[in-house]
């Protein structure tokens, strides 16, 4: 119980409006820089609702750190010092689920360290190993109710901000009001200061020919009534728009993306067939474009929950036909997924990964789709290959891949012999590659 809880069953803000409470919290960002201690362990909110303004400015701290700040955070938006310049890996330690192009950029500097975990686990393991004792995140204006909203992101901020002893808002104009476990009273705060800040816009690949192609094979294994997670990138956006089509669509995902806004837009997403949380698009972060900041806003059939419930293989297999569409940097020949690492380098996360690979063989009539290009770097390097890279991390074992889906088609893996999906992981790789998977996987007995 934080000092929050105990000063709210002492009464201590009873009688008290809420324009009154936001009056005696309301300073500036200085006001906010001022409550961090040497020694402290901090959190933020990240996606639509990172704290642009506290993170710009948080390593003007520096020159008063002895012990240092223990930093957790899952992937930055915008380009701070305090998170890129391995000059200050002294004063702020990261400990990261995710690896960004600031954090791939600082490897090495001992800036960063990352914590391998999957994302329905974020929460409560960084309680467990080393708690933050304060909570900074961008919200909403207040509404009439004393409440603001921490609209965009619920990975794991709600396992941090009942917890927490300091807490500080950063009250967003232009921040969205959404609807489910995102409203927090503004008795909460020890600080609030306001900015009129845009919110961070999320701008997908391009969608070129082969994501078309994939996106087209995708569709056809999708069908009126399923309930959809698409993941990031150009592949899951342009899968998003060939489902326009589709009927009566289910939405239980991790990111609420544009395309997803679409689809509710149109008439697609209709929720009433999902097994649980029917009627309500359900997802944990929301991170996209104005439109879907402005769809979003107040919207009366969508939700946040945290990651810890979205991301729960045991809630998304209690969903009937759960489509699942993520993406990976390499497959082998028997269906083990890396989807974070170039080698050993660790390049991104497995984030929600093994949580809906799971889910999504387990549901009823569920499908656990992996869509990628068959090649990468300009068509000079084939992402499925015979084995993974040395030191490559396994994000998806080969008991959770189901269907494989390239530019050449679909390959299916669920029910096979190794044999099988040998021969069927080299029926969708670039012809060019073909030879030489089927000579390589000859050499390792797998025929």
């Amino acid at each position: 119980m934080n000092k929050w809880q105990k000063a709210y069953l002492r009464g201590a803000y009873r009688g008290k409006s809420p324009g009154a409470l936001y009056q005696e919290r309301l300073g500036t960002v200085q006001d906010a820089l001022d409550w961090i201690d040497d020694g402290d362990c901090l959190t933020w909110s990240t996606h639509g609702s990172e704290p642009k303004v506290f993170l710009e400015h948080l390593h003007t701290i520096a020159p008063r750190l002895e012990k240092g700040i223990d930093c957790w955070n899952t992937i930055s938006r915008y380009d701070y010092p305090v998170t890129r310049d391995p000059a200050l890996a002294g004063c702020f330690r990261h400990h990261t689920f995710f690896f960004d192009r600031w954090s791939v950029a600082a490897r090495g500097s001992g800036l960063y360290s990352y914590f391998p975990v999957n994302q329905h686990n974020y929460g409560q393991e960084v309680r467990r190993c080393l708690p933050p004792n304060v909570f900074v995140a961008q919200v909403s204006p207040m509404d009439r109710h004393g409440y603001v909203h921490l609209s965009c992101d619920l990975i794991m901020t709600l396992e941090h901000v009942y917890r927490a002893d300091k807490i500080i808002f950063e009250v967003n104009a232009r921040a969205p009001m959404v609807w489910g476990e995102s409203a927090l009273p503004i008795s909460m705060a020890d600080v609030v200061y306001e900015v009129d800040e845009p919110i961070f816009q999320l701008q997908d690949p391009p969608i070129g020919e082969r994501e078309e192609t994939i996106a087209g094979y995708v569709s056809d294994l999708m069908r009126d009534g399923d309930c959809i997670q698409l993941g990031f990138g150009g592949i899951p956006n342009a899968i998003g728009f060939h489902l326009m089509e589709k009927h009566d669509l289910g939405i239980h995902t991790e990111q609420i993306g544009t395309a997803m806004a679409h689809l509710m837009a149109c008439g697609a997403v209709t929720n009433r067939y999902k097994t649980i949380d029917r009627g309500i698009t359900v997802g944990s972060f929301i991170s996209g474009d104005h439109f879907l900041y402005d769809f979003v806003d107040q919207h009366p059939r969508l939700t946040v929950r945290r990651s810890r419930y979205t991301n729960d293989p045991y809630v998304i297999a209690r969903n009937d036909n759960v489509v699942s569409v993520n993406a990976s940097l390499q497959i082998d020949l028997t269906g083990q997924v890396c989807a974070e690492s170039i080698g050993p380098y660790q390049h991104s996360g497995t984030g929600g990964a093994t949580d809906f690979a799971w889910g999504a063989y387990h549901a009823k009539g569920g499908r656990a789709i992996l869509a990628q290009t068959a090649t990468t770097k300009q068509g000079t390097l084939s992402r499925i290959v015979p084995t993974l890279d040395p030191g490559a991390i396994v994000s998806v074992s080969r008991n959770l891949t189901d269907l494989v889906v390239t530019e050449y088609g679909v390959a299916k893996l669920r029910q096979r012999t190794v044999r099988q999906r040998v021969e069927n992981l080299i029926a969708v790789a670039h012809p060019d590659f073909r030879a030489e998977l089927r000579r390589q996987a000859n050499q390792l007995l797998y025929f």
